[in-house]
């Protein structure tokens, strides 16, 4: 066993040990009592009920986890990934056509290992706390559309970047950066023109009160919208959501029917607030930004160890190949993944924070924002208590009884 092999199993078993850890910690924090500004609209037994839903799912995630992290260690140990390798050499001739093999391959082999949580996951236990509505058919179907897009979005994407990496060993990680910026630019603008419409249907809001709340905000705060839609949620599940989607003339918001259904004009106002307060703010472009330049990061590293062959020689990979290295380049990159991902997630909390403020000052009702926060919360079965460390390591949203904390020392003029 060499040093590099032993350095890979410590960053892959040492992630799986602080993700075990900090959601141990998570469970132990389910022991605090209701949060003050819940019981009003939570008694004993329905926060009960949530604590044993984030028990549930915890106990999911740890086993997936473990799942996923034994067919890594196994991967090092055995060389599956080299007879994956050889499988797409066998199929295809060519570095593209080889690489697109291997990675659909190894991509392939990914969803299968999940996919026994997932339908765990959807029809026992979304089920039995009454939010699943996903039939069998319209999960087969979803599992198909998302395979079918991969490949006709995913294979260009990997195809062009494999190429660069090719053709220009130098400089390729800095050409294959500004071809996938612009490949995701043109997903961000026809996603919600042909791709999400695949999964669910978008039916214009019709005129009536909500819609002209929702414009006239939208006016007073300058915000140009293209579209308000409902969109079928319920039929997958009971909880509720609102977005927004694309960019430029092209923003649109959608609604969840279970979130018009469950709310009053003024809470849906305010958590459109939020969301407009996100893009009054900026904080959708600085986080493209940042998105853009991890990318670049990662191009970077990536183009540093393609070439090095004990990398290779530690997963008992015998033929160096480009995608082959992408694949073996994740578990090095460990580390440095965890800290970005770390730290885009405590951005991300901070503009929660600034989108909440906005939202209450524009619509001058905090309270309102408040109760719709409530809502969500309780009617998803949220953890209300969840630990700091979990928070730190995963949470892209502040706690809700920080936000509304927050809210309530917010002075509307």
């Amino acid at each position: 066993m060499t040093f590099l092999t032993v350095l890979i199993l410590f960053f892959i078993v040492g992630a799986w040990g602080l993700e075990t850890w900090v959601g141990k910690l998570n469970i132990q924090s389910l022991g605090q009592p209701i949060p003050a500004a819940f019981k009003h609209a939570v008694d004993a037994q329905k926060y009960a009920r949530s604590q044993e839903y984030t028990r549930k799912n915890s106990t999911v995630s740890f086993f997936s986890n473990f799942v996923n992290v034994t067919a890594i260690v196994m991967c090092l140990f055995f060389g599956i990934f080299n007879t994956f390798n050889e499988w797409a050499s066998a199929l295809f001739s060519g570095a593209i056509l080889q690489g697109l093999a291997f990675l659909g391959i190894v991509s392939l082999a990914s969803m299968l290992l999940s996919l026994p949580f997932s339908i765990y996951t959807t029809f026992v236990i979304e089920e039995e706390f009454g939010f699943n509505r996903t039939t069998p058919a319209l999960f087969i179907a979803d599992r198909v559309k998302g395979i079918l897009l991969s490949i006709i979005i995913g294979a260009p994407l990997a195809a062009g970047v494999i190429w660069f990496f090719q053709i220009f060993p130098d400089m390729g990680w800095l050409i294959a950066w500004g071809f996938a910026t612009a490949f995701l630019f043109a997903v961000q603008y026809v996603a919600p023109i042909w791709i999400m419409p695949l999964f669910n249907t978008f039916t214009p809001l019709e005129d009536g009160e909500l819609r002209q709340a929702i414009e006239e905000f939208a006016l007073k705060t300058g915000f140009n919208l293209s579209g308000i839609y409902i969109i079928d949620g319920s039929k997958r599940s009971n909880k509720a959501n609102a977005f927004f989607t694309g960019f430029g003339k092209q923003k649109r918001i959608a609604l969840f029917d279970t979130l018009v259904n469950s709310m009053t004009t003024e809470e849906i106002v305010g958590v459109l607030a939020h969301e407009i307060g996100h893009c009054k703010l900026n904080h959708i472009k600085r986080m493209f930004a940042t998105s853009i330049a991890t990318t670049g990061l990662t191009f970077f590293c990536l183009s540093l160890v393609l070439g090095y062959q004990p990398l290779y020689a530690a997963f008992h990979v015998e033929h160096m190949t480009i995608a082959v290295g992408m694949v073996l380049f994740n578990f090095l990159y460990t580390p440095l993944s965890l800290v970005l991902t770390v730290f885009a997630a405590h951005q991300s909390r901070k503009y929660e924070f600034e989108a909440d403020a906005f939202a209450a000052k524009t619509t001058k009702a905090p309270s309102e924002l408040s109760r719709a926060l409530i809502k969500l919360s309780v009617n998803s079965l949220s953890n209300l208590t969840p630990h700091p460390a979990y928070v730190f390591l995963h949470y892209s949203h502040p706690p809700v009884v920080d936000r509304i904390e927050a809210l309530e020392t917010i002075t509307v003029e």
